[in-house]
């Protein structure tokens, strides 16, 4: 197996074109794994924290895995993680080809012990999905190096399951949740039909104004509690931003708002990926007609709207917030796997 080592975004575009033909041959096909979300992460979050080390892997010409990595200097030492890491990307792994695990963590393990790889003391793989394999298999081979490898559950990701699509898809998930929370949407949704008559439900298309979209959205985000306005930095604007118009240009952003008298109200920053829709972020304004529970009425339609497009999962993605469980999510899990080099094994 040969390895490629690329240290700059080059790298990123040498890889361009067998990226996502690769992401959607592993086990963790995820939108945060695509070249898109990759490349904007490092040039908009990633580029000042430190250096790329872009590995790929390819057996006969052909690429079988990527591992892409960039190296911190931590108060713990040296660590590597994988680019997207930690607070924006909630699902990531090592890209690699079903059925090529085992050789290929061999490989970029062989290659993190080798004199190529920069000095390192920790590998940080966060937010590895459930279907990984990455957090059951790398531990064991790491300590076949001496090295010490700890995995443990990150976070909670709760998913609807969603049925089929089609007249009654929208009344069979209402019939799956608790007798309360079926009563409690169906009432809400009667009350702001009664009380707002005006409100419609906006999904940003070709032809808006994605930037000014976008300003309404940080708005609304901001609005909706400290701690949202305090993540919404300067730096962090210029991301979703930057993200909004990668994932629309692939068909990928479902930007969504509630509007009542042509107000925004409420909005759902989403993504729409193979069979699911994701749940990215949210923001509401708590000032403007709170009564009529804007936000759950917008998230409802959305669930509507998903089971209408046939898709298959509502991922909330992370974090066990009540109202995920209350519209009928159900916990999958994410797990972080550390590997520490040793005395032994360097």
């Amino acid at each position: 197996m040969e390895l490629t080592l690329y240290r700059d975004e080059a790298g990123f575009a040498e890889l361009r074109k067998d990226w996502n033909e690769l992401l959607q041959r592993s086990t963790s096909d995820t939108i945060f794994l695509t070249w898109e979300w990759q490349t904007t992460w490092w040039q908009h979050l990633g580029v000042r924290r430190g250096d790329l080390y872009l590995l790929a892997a390819r057996q006969d010409g052909r690429l079988v895995g990527i591992l892409p990595l960039y190296l911190t200097q931590e108060a713990t030492g040296k660590t590597l993680q994988v680019v997207g890491c930690i607070e924006v990307s909630d699902y990531l792994d090592l890209i690699v080809e079903a059925g090529q695990e085992a050789a290929v963590y061999q490989a970029f393990l062989a290659w993190l012990a080798g004199p190529d790889a920069p000095a390192w003391d920790l590998l940080d793989l966060c937010n590895q999905p459930a279907g990984s394999l990455a957090h059951t298999h790398l531990p064991e081979m790491a300590r076949g190096l001496s090295w010490q490898a700890d995995v443990f559950q990150e976070d909670v990701c709760p998913v609807i399951e969603l049925p089929h699509a089609g007249a009654e898809g929208w009344e069979t998930y209402l019939a799956g949740l608790d007798k309360k929370q079926r009563h409690e949407i169906r009432r809400k949704l009667r009350r702001m039909e009664r009380d707002a008559p005006d409100a419609r439900v906006h999904l940003i298309e070709d032809g808006d104004d994605l930037d000014a979209a976008m300003d309404r959205f940080i708005a609304l985000h901001r609005m909706s509690s400290p701690d949202k306005d305090t993540f919404m930095t300067a730096e962090m604007q210029g991301f979703f931003h930057a993200i909004a118009r990668v994932m629309a240009a692939q068909g990928w952003l479902h930007l969504s708002f509630l509007e009542i008298a042509d107000q925004a109200v409420a909005s759902y920053f989403c993504f729409d990926y193979g069979p699911d829709i994701l749940v990215y972020n949210s923001g509401y304004d708590p000032e403007s007609n709170a009564q009529l529970s804007p936000g759950w009425v917008l998230l409802s339609r959305l669930i509507e709207c998903a089971i209408a497009r046939g898709r298959e999962r509502f991922d909330f993605l992370q974090g066990d917030e009540d109202y995920k469980y209350r519209f009928g999510g159900g916990d999958t899990f994410v797990y972080r796997t550390l590997i520490r080099r040793t005395v032994d094994g360097r």
